[in-house]
């Protein structure tokens, strides 16, 4: 009985796989994001994200040789980037649908690059090894760590601070590395998902305010703003209602918090999912930052008669609260990808 339930499951699998193999699959979505939060995002060379990453690097380097180093050069990059790496991963999935005789090799080709995608596991170990490093090393040790998250100067920060500094990366990371690749990959299915990767490489690698890429990276950044710009406010709604479901976390203050101080933050979109999180721990975070030296900022976001996040459960408490905002994202793609 058991055997013939399975049989049937993949049948059913096989017959919906069989129509456009570039197009988004619920199970595949939930396979892949799976086995990222188990198993994370192995570092080889051959990574689609870095194969990315060298390419850019590449084509920059042309084109700046050729005097197209401003605006044109940006937009240029971008429309050389994103034709190769959507026209490469698209290619091999077809080639796979169209030669193999048994499906699930078109399946396998588009899961692989699907879970290359999403980068959600990953983040979650090197939010933990902040941790660790500041219970297991010394203070030092857990500069060293999150130095690995933030670009800021961590000399000034003592173990709150570093924590402060995990739990922001790590909430601003949930509209990067889930929410946004999910809303593309529904929308476009694996092209989409590309296409977000493509730009928000581009931002990480030349979307910079500094004399070299401020006109050549302006492209890339607000590209990258155009992209993020729904997805961040779904992240909002969504990291609320993960609140209203787990015990000592506030909705309320979730909804209320992304509202009302999420444009504190630079840039259009880092901050809804960033103040919501502050408003749905119960505690304030950012605080002083330094750069350079200099004093960036000393704002905090979070409701006032909160106290900021310090401890180690604190971070345990956000980890989760991204965790399993993460997996409701999941599952509302998957919903959609069913009902669409």
């Amino acid at each position: 009985m058991e055997d013939s339930l399975v049989a049937r499951a993949f049948e059913s699998m096989r017959l919906s796989f069989t129509g456009n193999p570039l197009a988004g699959h619920e199970l595949i979505l939930i396979a892949a994001v799976l086995f990222d939060l188990l198993l994370g995002d192995p570092v080889y060379p051959g990574h689609p994200i870095r194969l990315m990453g060298r390419l850019l690097a590449a084509i920059e380097h042309g084109l700046r040789r050729i005097g197209l180093d401003g605006y044109v050069g940006g937009i240029l990059l971008f429309l050389l980037l994103a034709p190769i790496c959507i026209g490469v991963t698209s290619f091999l999935t077809l080639f796979a649908f169209r030669i193999a005789a048994e499906w699930s090799w078109s399946w396998g080709v588009h899961f692989f690059f699907l879970y290359s995608m999403l980068a959600l596991g990953d983040l979650l170990r090197h939010v933990w090894a902040v941790e660790r490093a500041l219970e297991r090393g010394t203070l030092d040790d857990g500069r060293e760590a999150i130095s690995r998250l933030v670009g800021r100067d961590t000399d000034r920060m003592d173990a709150a601070a570093c924590r402060r500094a995990a739990v922001e990366s790590l909430s601003e990371s949930l509209t990067d590395a889930v929410t946004s690749p999910m809303f593309w990959y529904v929308l476009l299915g694996l092209p989409g998902i590309v296409l977000f990767k493509v730009v928000s490489t581009m931002d990480s690698m030349v979307g910079y305010k500094t004399p070299r890429y401020l006109r050549f990276g302006w492209f890339g950044a607000r590209a990258d703003d155009v992209m993020n710009y729904v997805p961040a406010r779904i992240t909002w709604l969504l990291i609320a209602l993960t609140a209203a479901t787990i015990h000592g976390f506030s909705m309320v203050k979730a909804l209320r918090i992304g509202w009302t101080q999420h444009a504190i933050l630079p840039g259009p979109n880092s901050g809804w999912s960033e103040a919501a999180t502050a408003g749905a721990l119960q505690r304030r975070i950012v605080g002083p930052i330094w750069l350079n030296g200099e004093m960036k900022t000393d704002v905090w976001i979070g409701d006032p008669a909160d106290p900021p996040v310090e401890t180690r459960l604190d971070l345990m408490r956000a980890m989760l609260l991204v965790t399993v905002t993460a997996l409701a994202a999941t599952m509302l793609a998957a919903v959609t990808l069913i009902v669409i």
